[in-house]
C-alpha cells in the first residue's frame, strides 16, 4: 500500500511539472501573440529553452547519479556545430525549415551521446573531484577540436578540414561553384540561417522531462540511484556500475547535444568559445540551486538565474555584483536547518500525507 501510495505521488508530481511548462508555454505564446513581450525578452525565450535541457540532464549526472560533471558545455558545443552542420548542409535538399530543425536536433544528440560515450569510457572509472577534473579537461578539448574545424559542403557534400597548425585556410576546401562556408575554424560558424523557434523549445523540453523522469522512476533508474547512495552496496547485489553509470552519462550527454543544435540554430553567428568552463559553471549552479534532483527546482532556477542578469541590466556597473549577492543568499537559505524548518510549518498537510502514507 506504502509503494503503490508513494509511486501515485511521484506521478502527480510528473503530471504536475509537465501541466506547469504548457501553461507557462501557453501564457508566453499569448503575451507574444498580443505584442506584450519586446523583441530583447522575445529573444531570451529560445536560449532558456536550451538551459532548462542542459539543467534537466545535468541534473540527471550530477543529482540522479551523484557524479559532479564540469564538461557539460563541451557535448553541448558538439550538438551545436554538428546540428548547424547538417541543417546548413540541407537547406537545399529539405525547404521545411521545421523538418530542418528536427532533424538537426537529432543529430546534435546522436553525436553528442557517441562523443559521451567515449568520453564516459575513461571518465567513468573515476570518482569524486577526479571525475570532475578529468570532464572539464574534456570539455575544454572538445572546445578545441572545434575550433580547428573547418567546413563546407558543395554538390559533391560535406568537406571538412582539420585545421591543426592553423596553416589552413576555407579556400583550401576547393568547394565547387554554389558551395557554401559553414564552419570557419576559430570564426566558428557563420552566416547560419536562424531556423530555432520557441515552440521547438517548448517540445524539447517536454520530451526531455519525458526521458528523464520515467527514467528514473524505471528499474534502471532506481539502479542508478542506488549506486549514488552506496556504490559498494549496489555492486555487491549484482547491479553493473559502469553500465548503469554510462547509461545515464550518455543520456544526458545526448540531450545537451539536442539542446545544443537548437541553441546553435538560433544565432547567425556562433564560436566554440561560447561553450566554455563559465557555461558549464553556470548549468551547474541551475542545478545545485534548484535542489539536486529536483527536476522542477532546476527549471525555476533556470528561468530565474537566466532572466535576472538581464532585469538587472539597468544597474549597469553592479548589475553582476547584485546578481552574485542574489545567489549567495539564494544557496544560503535552501541549506538553512532554520528554512527547512519553516517550509515544513507552512506545509502541514504534505507532512501528514508523508506520515499516513
Amino acid at each position: 500500500m506504502k509503494n503503490l501510495s508513494s509511486s501515485s505521488k511521484k506521478a502527480r508530481a510528473d503530471y504536475f511539472t509537465y501541466a506547469g511548462v504548457t501553461i507557462a508555454f501557453i501564457v508566453i505564446t499569448l503575451l507574444r501573440n498580443a505584442g506584450s513581450l519586446n523583441r530583447s525578452q522575445q529573444g531570451l525565450l529560445v536560449p532558456i529553452c536550451c538551459y532548462i535541457v542542459m539543467a534537466v540532464s545535468l541534473n540527471l549526472t550530477v543529482g540522479i547519479l551523484g557524479e559532479l560533471s564540469l564538461g557539460h558545455a563541451g557535448f553541448m558545443s558538439v550538438g551545436a556545430f554538428s546540428g548547424i552542420t547538417a541543417a546548413m548542409s540541407l537547406a537545399n535538399i529539405i525547404p521545411s525549415t521545421a523538418l530542418r530543425l528536427a532533424i538537426a536536433m537529432v543529430v546534435g544528440a546522436v553525436c553528442a551521446a557517441i562523443v559521451g560515450f567515449l568520453v564516459g569510457i575513461p571518465v567513468l572509472r573515476l570518482r569524486g573531484d577526479y571525475l570532475a577534473i578529468v570532464t572539464l579537461a574534456f570539455g575544454e578539448i572538445l572546445k578545441e577540436l572545434i575550433t580547428c574545424l573547418i567546413v563546407g559542403y558543395d554538390s559533391n557534400g560535406l568537406h571538412v578540414i582539420f585545421n591543426v597548425n592553423g596553416s589552413k585556410t576555407a579556400s583550401d576546401l576547393n568547394l565547387l561553384e554554389g558551395g557554401r562556408i559553414i564552419i570557419k575554424g576559430a570564426q566558428g560558424a557563420t552566416g547560419t540561417q536562424t531556423i530555432a523557434s520557441f515552440t521547438a523549445g517548448f517540445i524539447l523540453i517536454m520530451i526531455t522531462l519525458l526521458i528523464v523522469q520515467n527514467l528514473v522512476r524505471s528499474r534502471t533508474g532506481r539502479a542508478i540511484m542506488a549506486i549514488r547512495d552506496n556504490r559498494i552496496a549496489a555492486e555487491s547485489v549484482g547491479i553493473n556500475i559502469t553500465k548503469y553509470k554510462m547509461i545515464a552519462f550518455v543520456t544526458s550527454a545526448a540531450l545537451a547535444g539536442a539542446a545544443g543544435a537548437l541553441f546553435g540554430l538560433n544565432y547567425s553567428n556562433l564560436t566554440a568559445a561560447k561553450f566554455d568552463f563559465n557555461t558549464s559553471i553556470l548549468v551547474l549552479v541551475f542545478v545545485v540551486l534548484g535542489g539536486l534532483g529536483n527536476i522542477w527546482g532546476s527549471i525555476i532556477a533556470t528561468v530565474v538565474l537566466y532572466i535576472l542578469p538581464e532585469a538587472l541590466r539597468g544597474f549597469a556597473t553592479y548589475r553582476m555584483l547584485i546578481y552574485a549577492i542574489v545567489l549567495i543568499l539564494v544557496m544560503l537559505t535552501t541549506n538553512s536547518p532554520q528554512m527547512k524548518l519553516l517550509l515544513q510549518k507552512l506545509l502541514p498537510k504534505r507532512k501528514e500525507e508523508e506520515i499516513n502514507g
